[in-house]
């Protein structure tokens, strides 16, 4: 197969103008193309007058090594790789015979389903405990949240099966290094398991969340059916760490599992278990993460800003964005999550606090454009000592987060509503008092307000200076994004774990043996594309620890 990148046709071609392209771009006749399959498509829409629409595609051709010869120096025309995935191994039929404990996976979300399919594609049967309920009766609970200002801290958008990517846009797309195509091995498992085939090809794949709740399920079916098992409703409350290495957990109700191979894909909002295992001794360290609010604008404005007269169409789809400013007082903000054609939704897990985040259905098709507008803070930002330098408590970011989400619950009046503004108030310094055209899409609702009040604001000073400076910078990229009648609704502050749980190039903690600190809440991944990867990599290095001599040289 010889695989052709840069091919450029215009984004209103005909249906069946991409074989002639192929065939003029690798000056061969038509016969001598046997068949061919688009493996990605994306887009230019630097010049919104005339999008262009840019295909990879992998090519059965005639005589692949002569086209090849005539084409040896052109970084366009090379043979196609191998995106397969292939396993590290698998277990004997007898490897659980006896007394040999099996791994256990903490956690069920992108991180935590992709490493405990891999270890059940291994043969190595892995026990799943997570902290939430199985996907439909957990969006029952959320939608308690939603409709009715009632959380349930053990079953919402952060702890559930699926985990906080259930609840998103369903972004299935990645800036990580991947020299392995092992986010190719996470789209494929997703088709398997119901997402639409499309994914495969499109620049920028995403799946929504009613889509997702399906999925999932689908998932768990094949983990169970390969010997696996996945217990909901079992927090992990302690580690039994002996001699350096991992030899069990116990859960809530007092019951304690062994195993000498234990996943930590725990998320980014388990701070219990965080401050369990601080307490325990495992190693971590402080991270920078960001905070900031949601904004939202009207979708057609964003489509119209992006793809001018070519908005609305059909392969574009509603368009997105990503937005950075570097403001005078040194602090970056930058446009995060964007979800286009989505809703923002209600994020906490912890009683008194409000937390915002976006979601996205397949469509698309929701009035408002929403993303958040964060600012990056450091750990010496957030340390709870007041001193400079040095080492900032593991702990502190969670301390950090926890002020601003109960902050945003007291300015938005204490019912789980948030505290919003109007980007033409919040820019001015007034409170606002009335919406305009744009209608804030937040469950249970928005309590306008003034979020930079004096003395009270939602988000540190250098923070509110920072991004009242960038919405108008962000006017220059985008028409109308600073808008007066956009809406601002706060805070998100769980953009990314505040801590990291050290690990070796082996994958386990630096300081306990047979323990695997995983994806996001691990401080390793950021999006359900490259916490999957990363539960794959994960499964893998403990795959290759449980099989030792088993392996095949």
């Amino acid at each position: 197969m010889l695989r052709l990148t840069e091919l450029r046709l215009p984004l209103n071609h005909a249906e069946d103008a991409l074989r002639p392209a192929i065939v003029a771009r690798l000056g061969i006749s038509d016969t001598d193309l046997a068949a061919f399959t688009v493996f990605k498509r994306s887009y230019d829409a630097r010049k919104k007058s005339a999008v262009v629409l840019i295909y990879t595609v992998d090519c059965e051709l005639a005589n692949e090594s002569a086209v090849l010869a005539q084409f040896s120096g052109d970084p366009h025309v090379r043979p196609t790789p191998d995106t397969s995935y292939h396993f590290v191994g698998h277990a004997p039929a007898a490897f659980f015979d006896g007394q040999r404990p099996r791994p256990l996976v903490i956690g069920f979300g992108p991180c935590g389903i992709f490493a405990a399919l891999i270890l059940a594609q291994m043969g190595l049967r892995p026990i799943v405990l997570e902290r939430g309920k199985e996907v439909r009766e957990r969006t029952k609970d959320t939608w308690g949240l939603w409709r009715q200002g009632v959380l349930n801290p053990e079953s919402n958008v952060q702890f559930g099966e699926g985990g906080a990517g259930t609840f998103s846009d369903g972004k299935l797309w990645s800036q990580i290094s991947d020299p392995r195509h092992l986010t190719r091995k996470v789209l494929a498992e997703f088709v398997k398991a119901g997402a639409p085939e499309e994914i495969l090809f499109v620049s920028k794949p995403h799946i929504g969340t009613f889509r997702l709740v399906s999925m999932v399920e689908k998932m768990r079916a094949d983990i169970e059916a390969l010997g696996g098992e996945i217990r909901f409703q079992q927090r992990v409350t302690d580690v039994l760490i002996e001699d350096g290495h991992i030899r069990g957990v116990t859960l809530a109700s007092g019951e304690t599992l062994r195993s000498d191979h234990v996943v930590l894909a725990l998320g980014h909002s388990a701070r219990d278990t965080f401050t369990m295992l601080h307490e325990r001794g495992v190693h971590m360290e402080a991270k920078p993460f960001s905070i900031g609010y949601r904004i939202e604008h009207p979708q057609g404005l964003i489509d119209r800003a992006r793809f001018g007269p070519n908005a609305g169409n059909e392969i574009l789809g509603a368009a997105d964005y990503k937005l950075v400013h570097h403001a005078s007082n040194g602090r970056a903000v930058y446009s995060f999550c964007m979800c286009p054609g989505g809703t923002v939704v209600a994020a906490t897990s912890e009683p008194g606090r409000v937390v915002t985040n976006g979601m996205s259905q397949y469509s698309r098709n929701e009035r408002n454009a929403n993303a958040g507008i964060v600012v990056g803070i450091s750990p010496q930002d957030y340390r709870q000592d007041g001193l400079t330098g040095g080492p900032v408590s593991p702990l502190d970011g969670m301390a950090f987060q926890r002020f601003w989400e109960s902050r945003a619950y007291e300015l938005g009046g204490g019912t789980y509503e948030a505290p919003g503004q109007l980007v033409g108030d919040f820019i001015k310094g007034r409170p606002s008092k009335t919406l305009g055209s744009v209608q804030p899409s937040y469950k249970p609702g928005v309590h306008l307000t003034d979020l930079a009040q004096p003395g009270h604001g939602s988000l540190p000073d250098y923070a509110l200076a920072a991004i009242r400076e960038a919405l108008p910078a962000f006017e220059k990229q985008i028409k109308g994004f600073s808008m007066p009648d956009a809406v601002l609704t706060g805070v998100e502050t769980r953009t990314s774990s505040p801590l990291r749980i050290t690990r070796g190039k082996d994958f386990q903690s630096l300081n306990v043996k047979g323990l695997y600190p995983a994806g996001e809440g691990a401080g390793y991944a950021g999006g359900i594309m490259s916490a999957g990867v990363d539960g794959i990599e994960v499964a893998e290095a403990l795959g290759r620890a449980m099989l030792g001599s088993s392996l095949k040289p």
